[in-house]
């Protein structure tokens, strides 16, 4: 099917900045489509089913669908459940029990909210998809890269998120929001008169809807309650815990040991089913390492170079040598060592807001 540059696929949770979204494209003259996707069962999760916050809820799903009527445009539900299994509830558990902490809402935007979106885009004839997300994309006219960047409001920047883009993606995307702040947004919503302008704002993963990531491991993969063992301390077992899926870098609650000194933990050693633990100094590292790496700005690092770089959604970031390896592993080493480098986690790239590429933490050391 030929595809119509003015056609855009709008993925539409029912909050603010999805709605807006829609709306906005609708006074710019496209063709909007209005898809909400289906990411999990519901009566499967557990915890509290249909929170009006989650993303993905049934409540989510009304609300695009009146917001849709309001404007006039067609709505459809899709069911991304099995994709959304195997790319993402899968990989967030299979992480859990090798002692990784994971960032399912990267693997989310790859592969379901931008692979299978731009698969039902070409089905219906839409040469873009258009999300909420607060992050800017431009096309370099030297290298002819798409170029993915730091939104206006940097309370609401979500491009440390979406590193795993590929350029395919990046060139069929829209982000009407990237110079609009969060309070634009509501204030734009409200003078059209539509309804979920002060709609409460989703922190929770969409497939664990009471925030109980522990429950839900309990729940979705029984061995896990089957995974208690050692904490140690200077190479002497110092207590018991009750289970190392449950237990992420940088942790000291819930370790139920006395120590005249803070404990935290240190690493995770799921073949022993142990939890290292030892003092906040001991957390800190200047290296790493990550695979799955992607690159955005630049197709490769042909040489170290220095970039800013953040190991978690709320880093501030800190200057590092960068270079890739003839495995295309990313290896980084900071000017100041980093507190709690965690495994599974995403280490993304600075070039001031442009995002240069990002990758899966693996390993970290001194």
């Amino acid at each position: 099917m030929k595809l119509s540059e003015r056609r855009v696929l709008v993925g539409m949770s029912g909050g603010v900045d999805s709605s807006a979204v829609a709306a906005l494209l609708v006074e710019q003259g496209y063709e909007v489509i209005g898809i909400t996707i289906k990411t999990y069962n519901y009566d499967t999760t557990g915890g509290n089913i249909g929170n009006e916050s989650s993303c993905c809820s049934l409540d989510g799903i009304n609300d695009a669908r009146r917001v849709a009527m309001q404007l006039g445009i067609p709505h459809y539900i899709v069911d991304f459940t099995m994709p959304f299994k195997s790319h993402v509830i899968e990989y967030f558990t299979t992480e859990y029990m090798h002692g990784r902490t994971p960032n399912p809402c990267v693997q989310c935007n790859r592969h379901i909210k931008w692979g299978e979106l731009l698969r039902k885009a070409n089905a219906l004839g839409a040469a873009y998809i258009a999300t909420g997300h607060y992050a800017r994309i431009r096309r370099d006219q030297s290298s002819g890269r798409f170029i993915l960047s730091r939104g206006h409001d940097r309370r609401k920047d979500q491009s440390y998120a979406l590193w795993a883009l590929t350029q395919e993606q990046l060139a069929r995307t829209l982000f009407p929001l990237a110079e609009w702040t969060k309070d634009e947004t509501r204030n734009y919503l409200e003078r059209r008169g539509i309804a979920i302008a002060h709609k409460r704002e989703s922190y929770e993963l969409c497939f664990v809807p009471d925030n109980d990531y522990a429950r839900f491991l309990r729940d979705t993969v029984p061995e896990s309650a089957r995974t208690s063992g050692p904490i140690i301390h200077n190479g002497r077992v110092v207590g018991e815990h009750h289970g190392y899926p449950f237990y992420t870098i940088g942790q000291r609650r819930g370790l139920g040991i006395a120590s005249p000194e803070p404990l935290y933990v240190l690493d995770i050693i799921p073949e022993d089913r142990a939890v290292v633990v030892g003092t906040e100094e001991e957390l800190y590292h200047r290296r790493l390492v990550a695979h799955s790496v992607n690159m955005i700005k630049y197709a490769h690092l042909d040489s170290p170079m220095t970039f800013d770089v953040k190991i978690r959604y709320k880093d501030e970031g800190a200057s590092a040598l960068c270079w890739l390896d003839e495995d295309n592993q990313l290896h980084v080493e900071f000017e100041s060592p980093r507190r709690a480098i965690t495994p599974g986690q995403s280490v993304v790239l600075y070039e001031g807001d442009d995002v240069v590429g990002g990758g899966v933490i693996s390993q970290r050391w001194q």
